[in-house]
Order: structure tokens, then C-alpha cells, then sequence
């Protein structure tokens, strides 16, 4: 493999992880990872709010927490175009939310950005959010929310005491089922 193509495919995978973080901050609400897709002097179009990244975390934490039990930003097709220390992407994603009046709401559209690399770093300079549907589907009980000790090794969390924050990630329990 050629080293321009090699640093390519670098590139691509650092956009990804850019865009990863973002998800990972809201639905945990740690803005220092929220943040961290982000140059300080980005604007962000989402809905209603055109602004910084600073002001977009309070104003969707704010919204989410008042909101929501838990959310779930998932990232699906991505395209990237990149050019010297510039990127423009386009991500479909799908955003499924479980609010506190245990209805769900599901939404979806791209996230639109254009990425530069600053100091080595991706991190998103523009970002418009086009979203395209919503639906609030009959509510239905938690999966496997009636079973016993069903969150024993940790339940999700709005915050660093989320499991995924473990480090290193240990069980917490023995096996309990025979041959386990």
C-alpha cells in the first residue's frame, strides 16, 4: 500500500473517532469528550441552535437531561471527501431516545461537517444537522427489565460511572450459570 493512501485511511479513521466522541459525550453528558469533537470556534446548526460548541453542549445537555433517561446517538453510513488538512463528511444517523415519561422517541438525518486538522488534531469546524424524521412509536416495557439482577455488572449511565468508563473493564461477578 502506497503511503499516500495509508495516510488516507489514518485520516478517515481519525474523522470516525472524531465523530465517535461526539456521540459518546451526549449520550454519557461528559462534556470533556463532547467537547473534544470540536475547535473551540466551530458553529453548529442543530434545530433551533446556531452557535459554539460550549453553548450546543449546554443547551443539549440541558434539553436531554430534562428530557430523557437515556439516549443514543448511532452513527451509520459516512462518506468523507478529504483534502490537505480539510475534510467534508456526511453521516446518517439514527437517534433513539427512551424519555421520562417511558415513551420512545426516534429521529434520524446526516450530520453534515466540514473537519480540519489543527495541531494534528481532527476536529469538526462546521456542522449542519439535517434531520429528516421522527417518530414517537407506542411505548413498550424495558427489554429484560423484570429479570432479577439484570444490571448487577453495571446499567447504563448518564456519566462517568458508566460502565464503559471502567478501566481496566473487569467482571464484577463469578460466573453463575453452570459451565459459564
Amino acid at each position: 500500500m502506497d503511503e499516500k493512501r495509508l495516510q488516507t485511511l489514518i485520516d478517515r479513521q481519525d474523522i470516525l473517532d472524531c465523530l465517535t466522541r461526539f456521540s459518546r459525550g451526549i449520550d454519557r453528558l461528559d462534556r470533556e469528550i463532547f467537547l473534544s469533537a470540536f475547535h473551540e470556534d466551530a458553529t453548529i446548526a442543530a434545530g433551533p441552535f446556531v452557535g459554539a460548541p460550549s453553548a450546543l453542549c449546554d443547551w443539549s445537555f440541558a434539553m436531554h437531561e430534562e428530557m430523557q433517561i437515556l439516549t443514543q446517538h448511532n452513527l451509520l453510513n459516512h462518506t468523507c471527501e478529504i483534502d490537505g488538512d480539510t475534510a467534508h463528511s456526511e453521516t446518517y444517523y439514527m437517534f433513539v431516545a427512551r424519555n421520562k415519561d417511558e415513551t420512545v422517541w426516534l429521529a434520524g438525518g446526516r450530520y453534515v461537517d466540514r473537519l480540519e486538522r489543527r495541531d494534528n488534531a481532527w476536529k469538526i469546524a462546521l456542522r449542519s444537522n439535517a434531520i429528516e424524521w421522527s417518530v414517537a412509536p407506542d411505548a413498550m416495557p424495558v427489554p429484560f427489565g423484570d429479570l432479577p439482577g439484570i444490571d448487577l455488572n453495571g446499567k447504563s449511565e448518564r456519566s462517568r460511572a458508566d460502565i464503559s468508563y471502567i478501566r481496566p473493564l473487569t467482571n464484577k461477578r463469578e460466573p453463575s450459570i453452570p459451565g459459564g
